[in-house]
Protein backbone atom coordinates (compact mmCIF):
# COMPACT_ATOMS: atom_id res chain seq x y z
CA UNK A 1 0.00 0.00 0.00
CA UNK A 2 1.21 3.41 -0.78
CA UNK A 3 1.80 6.02 2.32
CA UNK A 4 0.91 9.66 1.98
CA UNK A 5 3.09 12.03 4.51
CA UNK A 6 4.68 15.76 4.60
CA UNK A 7 8.37 15.22 3.24
CA UNK A 8 11.03 15.79 5.69
CA UNK A 9 14.77 16.99 5.27
CA UNK A 10 15.96 13.36 4.50
CA UNK A 11 13.56 12.83 1.62
CA UNK A 12 15.38 15.58 -0.27
CA UNK A 13 18.15 13.43 -2.47
CA UNK A 14 15.51 10.64 -3.51
CA UNK A 15 12.84 14.03 -4.38
CA UNK A 16 15.59 15.66 -6.70
CA UNK A 17 16.58 12.34 -8.45
CA UNK A 18 12.99 11.48 -9.12
CA UNK A 19 12.69 15.32 -9.77
CA UNK A 20 15.61 15.13 -12.16
CA UNK A 21 14.53 12.17 -13.84
CA UNK A 22 10.97 13.21 -14.71
CA UNK A 23 12.35 16.07 -16.24
CA UNK A 24 14.56 14.26 -18.65
CA UNK A 25 12.38 11.34 -19.49
CA UNK A 26 9.12 14.07 -19.70
CA UNK A 27 10.34 16.26 -21.07
CA UNK A 28 12.73 15.59 -23.84
CA UNK A 29 11.83 17.03 -27.39
CA UNK A 30 9.80 19.80 -25.65
CA UNK A 31 12.92 21.78 -23.92
CA UNK A 32 16.00 22.30 -25.34
CA UNK A 33 18.66 19.98 -24.40
CA UNK A 34 21.10 21.74 -22.96
CA UNK A 35 18.57 22.63 -20.24
CA UNK A 36 17.69 18.94 -19.52
CA UNK A 37 21.63 18.05 -19.31
CA UNK A 38 22.54 20.67 -17.40
CA UNK A 39 19.94 19.77 -14.46
CA UNK A 40 21.63 18.98 -11.14
CA UNK A 41 20.20 17.02 -8.52
CA UNK A 42 22.79 18.27 -5.67
CA UNK A 43 21.08 21.81 -6.40
CA UNK A 44 17.67 20.50 -6.65
CA UNK A 45 18.93 18.73 -3.44
CA UNK A 46 19.74 21.71 -1.49
CA UNK A 47 16.23 23.23 -3.08
CA UNK A 48 14.05 20.66 -1.90
CA UNK A 49 15.48 20.62 1.43
CA UNK A 50 15.10 24.14 1.70
CA UNK A 51 11.61 23.74 0.95
CA UNK A 52 10.61 20.41 3.60
CA UNK A 53 12.48 23.30 5.85
CA UNK A 54 10.24 26.11 4.95
CA UNK A 55 7.15 25.03 4.04
CA UNK A 56 6.01 21.74 6.20
CA UNK A 57 3.35 20.00 5.43
CA UNK A 58 3.25 21.79 1.50
CA UNK A 59 5.42 19.03 0.04
CA UNK A 60 4.13 15.88 0.18
CA UNK A 61 5.89 12.28 -0.97
CA UNK A 62 4.26 8.50 -1.86
CA UNK A 63 6.14 5.89 -0.34
CA UNK A 64 5.92 2.15 -1.03
CA UNK A 65 6.00 -0.11 2.10
CA UNK A 66 9.78 0.10 3.03
CA UNK A 67 9.69 3.53 3.35
CA UNK A 68 10.75 4.41 -0.36
CA UNK A 69 9.74 8.04 -1.77
CA UNK A 70 8.06 7.03 -5.06
CA UNK A 71 6.77 10.52 -6.13
CA UNK A 72 6.45 13.87 -4.58
CA UNK A 73 4.13 16.85 -4.78
CA UNK A 74 4.43 20.24 -3.66
CA UNK A 75 1.42 23.67 -3.35
CA UNK A 76 0.97 26.67 -1.62
CA UNK A 77 -1.03 29.95 -2.43
CA UNK A 78 -1.65 30.79 -6.11
CA UNK A 79 1.15 32.62 -7.25
CA UNK A 80 -0.15 34.63 -10.70
CA UNK A 81 -3.23 36.21 -8.35
CA UNK A 82 -5.81 34.99 -10.64
CA UNK A 83 -8.88 35.86 -8.40
CA UNK A 84 -10.05 32.33 -9.38
CA UNK A 85 -7.94 30.36 -7.77
CA UNK A 86 -6.57 30.43 -4.44
CA UNK A 87 -4.33 27.80 -4.35
CA UNK A 88 -2.01 26.07 -6.63
CA UNK A 89 -0.30 22.59 -7.21
CA UNK A 90 3.13 23.80 -8.22
CA UNK A 91 4.82 19.78 -8.83
CA UNK A 92 3.69 16.32 -9.09
CA UNK A 93 6.08 13.90 -10.31
CA UNK A 94 6.18 9.55 -10.00
CA UNK A 95 9.13 8.14 -10.50
CA UNK A 96 8.75 6.94 -14.21
CA UNK A 97 8.95 2.92 -13.24
CA UNK A 98 6.19 3.97 -10.69
CA UNK A 99 3.68 6.04 -13.18
CA UNK A 100 0.17 3.92 -14.13
CA UNK A 101 0.07 2.75 -10.34
CA UNK A 102 -2.28 5.31 -9.11
CA UNK A 103 0.33 7.12 -7.10
CA UNK A 104 0.31 10.65 -8.92
CA UNK A 105 -3.82 10.86 -8.20
CA UNK A 106 -3.27 10.28 -4.59
CA UNK A 107 -0.70 12.76 -4.53
CA UNK A 108 -2.81 15.30 -6.27
CA UNK A 109 -5.61 14.68 -3.59
CA UNK A 110 -3.29 14.70 -0.90
CA UNK A 111 -2.41 17.85 -2.25
CA UNK A 112 -5.90 19.08 -2.23
CA UNK A 113 -6.36 18.19 1.19
CA UNK A 114 -3.08 20.32 2.17
CA UNK A 115 -4.89 22.94 0.48
CA UNK A 116 -8.11 23.10 2.24
CA UNK A 117 -6.22 22.60 5.24
CA UNK A 118 -4.57 26.00 4.50
CA UNK A 119 -7.97 27.58 3.80
CA UNK A 120 -7.23 27.37 0.44
CA UNK A 121 -10.56 26.22 -1.67
CA UNK A 122 -9.51 26.33 -5.07
CA UNK A 123 -6.25 24.88 -7.27
CA UNK A 124 -4.95 25.70 -10.31
CA UNK A 125 -1.82 23.16 -11.95
CA UNK A 126 0.39 24.44 -14.85
CA UNK A 127 1.60 22.05 -17.09
CA UNK A 128 3.50 22.61 -20.39
CA UNK A 129 1.01 22.49 -23.20
CA UNK A 130 3.03 19.36 -25.04
CA UNK A 131 3.51 17.19 -21.81
CA UNK A 132 1.34 14.34 -22.58
CA UNK A 133 0.39 13.66 -19.14
CA UNK A 134 -1.47 16.64 -18.93
CA UNK A 135 -4.94 14.23 -19.31
CA UNK A 136 -4.20 12.94 -16.12
CA UNK A 137 -5.25 16.18 -14.99
CA UNK A 138 -8.54 16.11 -17.09
CA UNK A 139 -9.39 12.71 -16.07
CA UNK A 140 -9.28 14.01 -13.00
CA UNK A 141 -11.83 16.71 -13.09
CA UNK A 142 -9.64 19.41 -13.90
CA UNK A 143 -10.63 22.47 -16.53
CA UNK A 144 -8.68 24.27 -19.22
CA UNK A 145 -8.52 27.82 -16.89
CA UNK A 146 -5.87 29.39 -19.01
CA UNK A 147 -2.65 29.68 -20.97
CA UNK A 148 0.56 31.32 -20.83
CA UNK A 149 4.20 31.19 -22.38
CA UNK A 150 6.83 29.83 -19.62
CA UNK A 151 10.30 30.79 -20.33
CA UNK A 152 12.58 27.78 -19.95
CA UNK A 153 16.42 27.37 -20.66
CA UNK A 154 15.67 30.29 -23.46
CA UNK A 155 13.12 28.97 -25.35
CA UNK A 156 9.12 30.27 -25.01
CA UNK A 157 7.39 27.02 -23.66
CA UNK A 158 3.38 27.09 -24.19
CA UNK A 159 2.18 25.91 -21.18
CA UNK A 160 -1.83 25.48 -20.28
CA UNK A 161 -3.48 26.20 -16.79
CA UNK A 162 -6.10 23.08 -15.15
CA UNK A 163 -8.23 24.44 -12.25
CA UNK A 164 -10.45 23.06 -9.53
CA UNK A 165 -12.67 25.60 -8.18
CA UNK A 166 -14.57 23.68 -5.68
CA UNK A 167 -11.55 21.23 -3.67
CA UNK A 168 -13.66 19.77 -1.33
CA UNK A 169 -16.38 18.45 -4.41
CA UNK A 170 -13.03 16.92 -5.95
CA UNK A 171 -12.13 15.09 -2.54
CA UNK A 172 -15.91 14.29 -2.28
CA UNK A 173 -16.18 12.37 -5.32
CA UNK A 174 -12.41 11.01 -6.35
CA UNK A 175 -11.39 9.51 -2.93
CA UNK A 176 -13.55 6.73 -3.44
CA UNK A 177 -11.68 3.98 -5.34
CA UNK A 178 -7.84 3.05 -4.85
CA UNK A 179 -7.22 3.53 -0.48
CA UNK A 180 -4.41 5.05 -0.14
CA UNK A 181 -2.98 5.49 3.55
CA UNK A 182 -2.69 9.19 4.46
CA UNK A 183 -0.07 8.76 7.75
Amino acid sequence: MIRLRPAIMADAATIARIDVECWRSTYAGILPERLLLGLSESERRRNWAHEAARHPGDLIVATDPQGRVLGFGNCGRARDGDARFAGEVFTLYVAPDEQGKGIGRGLLLALFAQLLRRRLASAVIWVLRDNPSRFFYERLGGKPASTRTMRLGGAEIPAAGYGWPDLAAVLKTQARSRPLDRG
